[in-house]
């Protein structure tokens, strides 16, 4: 009996030409409808000769980025295996493309039973080693409970490819030393993580981060969580679409609380965040890394514009300004539409004199507006490249009906952040 499922990747047979991580490789692609097979397993011959990791679920490949958080190269060839005893774990890792599953060695029945149900790749441990079911040794494992136990693991036997860590105190031995201690090596280094939160940590230290994780869990949104931390990441790969419009209308609206934004990131010249009264069209407001005559640069605020306006967020998400308080996320995006993820540092919001600015796309009757501080260092990003101030961003003290500036159309009905199909009518 076949079981359709939902699933971001492809599973697929095959085994790697060197015998390293095995039988079962994904192909990555959009939403897609994969089959789990109940009964037998049936491996298709056509992928025989595949050479592809078995956990692969990080397969889609990054573009270039202007991030210093993140090396979308490297980011791309994360591994995440999971170890578990839990069914709806194992069902949960699968259909979200995880297949690479780690028993114990007298658990065999267990990763049989599984086996019948669905395509993974079981891998078995065996005091320091980790097997595949054909007995190659595809990783040693070691407990490290101090860093002289970190620096011994450096000369590993050489025909170890994969290096799987599990700190008994984390919080003693920095994921910061494990990178170190294997940097420059061939080795895939993975750390095994109770949590996401721990996985995060392992996978984003000093900006590389380990080569993936083993996640050690039993509750199901521990799956869930981590995945949701994938797609966010995901994000980086995509370019937003922004739109050139032409400002229409440009006037004076009174006092209004205003936010401003102070990030954990710097932000360079063309960089923004993306803000509007209606989330249909966010505009690209520019940070205040640029120079100006009446104050020194602050490279990690965005000047935001009022509290009720929208903000956009990670996952295709917006929130209002007046949600966000520090350790939230928003979305940072450039001229070009790459984006990167940033985490939100402090918020102030003061009462301050207002500008309306309205905009439309050429050729286009919706008209899209953003009210904003009236204020030399608040400038919208403008379509046009280059180096000089006035081609990155035009300040809304000299904006005037004519002027061209980016904005990103998108749907406008909206729940709890969440774009939604809806008729709606916002002026």
């Amino acid at each position: 009996m076949d079981l359709l499922c939902l699933s971001s990747s492809y599973l697929v047979a095959g085994v790697s030409s060197a015998g390293r991580l095995g039988d079962y490789g994904l192909i990555s692609s959009s939403t897609h409808l994969c089959n789990i097979i109940i009964g037998e397993k049936k491996k298709p011959r056509s992928f025989s000769n595949l050479r592809h990791s078995a956990t692969a679920m990080c397969a889609s490949t990054y573009g270039n980025s202007i991030s210093n958080e993140f090396t979308p190269t490297n980011w791309g060839k994360k591994l995440v295996w999971i170890w578990t005893e839990n069914k709806q774990v194992m069902t949960a890792a699968v259909e979200r493309g995880w297949n690479t599953f780690i028993f114990s060695s007298n658990r065999r029945d267990l990763a049989a039973e599984w086996s019948s149900m669905a395509f993974i790749y079981p891998l078995f441990l065996e005091g320091g080693d980790v097997f595949d079911s054909e007995r190659r040794r595809i990783a040693v494992c070691s407990d490290v409970s101090s860093p002289q136990q970190l620096e011994k693991l450096q000369p590993l036997d050489e025909l170890a490819d994969n290096i799987i860590v599990n700190l008994l105190d984390w919080q003693v031995i920095p994921a910061e030393n494990i990178i170190a201690t294997f940097q420059g090596t061939n080795r895939t280094v993975l750390a095994v993580s109770k949590t996401p939160s721990e996985a995060q940590i392992f996978l984003e230290a000093l900006e590389q981060g380990l080569g993936g994780v083993v996640l050690k869990v039993e509750d199901v949104k521990a799956i869930l969580d981590l995945k949701e931390y994938f797609d966010k990441r995901n994000e980086v790969s995509s370019t937003l679409n922004l739109t050139k419009a032409t400002v229409t209308n440009v006037e004076m609206s009174g006092m209004g609380d205003r936010v401003c934004v102070d990030l954990c990131s710097i932000m360079r010249p063309g960089e923004g965040l993306l803000v509007g009264s209606f989330a249909r069209g966010l505009f690209l407001v520019h940070s205040e890394c640029l120079e100006s005559n009446y104050i020194s640069s602050r490279p990690f605020r965005v000047n935001a514009g009022p509290v009720h306006a929208y903000v956009a967020a990670p996952g295709g998400k917006t929130s209002y300004l007046s949600e966000l308080r520090a350790g939230k996320e928003v979305i940072v995006v450039d001229q070009s539409g790459i984006q990167r993820t940033a985490v939100v540092g402090r918020v102030k919001i003061e009462t301050r004199p207002l500008v309306l600015v309205e905009a439309k796309k050429d050729g286009g009757n919706q008209t899209y507006s953003i009210l904003l501080q009236n204020a030399e260092t608040v400038a919208l990003v403008s379509p046009h490249g280059g180096s000089g101030k006035q081609d990155l961003a035009i300040p809304v003290t000299s904006l005037k009906v004519g002027d061209e500036i980016l904005l990103r159309e998108q749907g406008g009905a909206r729940h709890t952040g969440i774009e939604i199909e809806e008729f709606i009518i916002e002026k």
